[in-house]
């Protein structure tokens, strides 16, 4: 059904949802998107789901927004770059609203897009060793549709950090920063991840979907007018000679004409 995610459903209601494009990264491709907003909606709307296990194949959580696909958004028109901006803004309100508790898997580095993945979770558990950076500033982009979840989960003090900077920083620092609610050791991810499962298995199914969108109602607001803000910020970087230069820097193996 799916060619880009594996979804897998245990006899529990334990479902994961592995991003599998393993051999690019779990780069989110345009493909991706769609299929992850698909498989929102449908675990979101299933009752015999009980927890979203969100997970990724091969060395990588996920390495961000395919460069290939973004290669494509800067040559395109403006309806064009307009929709599939908000494909990916929609994508990632999907799986933020969705009434299952989401648990993130992160069992290797995670970058730009994946971290904005590891945000919409309700909490991540991550290994030790992976890395971590919002890496788009480095190609004249910026974090935008990913920006209001990253802000909701960090507070705009440990955001400035690292948001503007492109720098990579480590589990301990994620951890700090609020963005793993744990680090283990990659033998003990598994153990870690059921450790949180757990306890919504004992818990009423109704209750915490309205718990979760209490908490979500109660807290940052993200709303239509803040998400059609990152789209249009993201378009207009798109458009900008500074994006048109970094992403051509990245496919010519050169350093881009900013980099000292």
């Amino acid at each position: 059904m799916f060619e880009t995610i594996r979804v897998d459903c245990d006899d529990r209601g334990v479902t994961t949802l592995t991003l599998d494009r393993a051999e690019k990264h779990n780069a989110l491709s345009g493909a991706m998107i769609g299929e992850l907003t698909e498989a929102a909606g449908r675990l979101g709307r299933d009752p015999a789901v009980r927890v979203i296990v969100l997970a990724g194949a091969g060395e990588s959580f996920c390495a961000g927004a395919d460069l290939g696909w973004m290669k494509e958004q800067i040559a395109a028109d403006g309806a064009n770059r307009a929709r599939e901006a908000t494909r990916l803004a929609t994508m990632l309100s999907a799986l933020n609203t969705c009434p299952k508790p989401v648990i993130g898997r992160v069992q290797g580095n995670a970058f730009g897009g994946g971290l904005g993945l590891m945000a919409v979770c309700d909490t991540v558990i991550g290994v030790d060793q992976a890395r971590f950076g919002f890496t788009e500033t480095r190609l004249g982009l910026i974090p935008a549709t990913i920006g209001p979840y990253v802000l909701a989960r960090m507070g705009e003090a440990m955001a400035r950090r690292v948001f503007m900077s492109a720098r990579l920083f480590g589990a301990a620092e994620a951890l700090a920063l609020g963005l793993l609610a744990r680090a283990v050791p990659a033998a003990e991810l598994d153990a870690a991840v059921e450790a949180e499962v757990a306890p919504y298995l004992a818990c009423a199914p109704g209750a915490v979907a309205e718990a979760k969108a209490l908490a979500r109602r109660l807290g940052p607001r993200i709303d239509e007018g803040v998400i059609a803000e990152t789209i249009g910020a993201l378009v207009r970087r798109w458009e900008s000679p500074e994006a048109v230069e970094g992403i051509a820097a990245f496919f010519e193996r050169r350093a881009p004409a900013w980099k000292r």
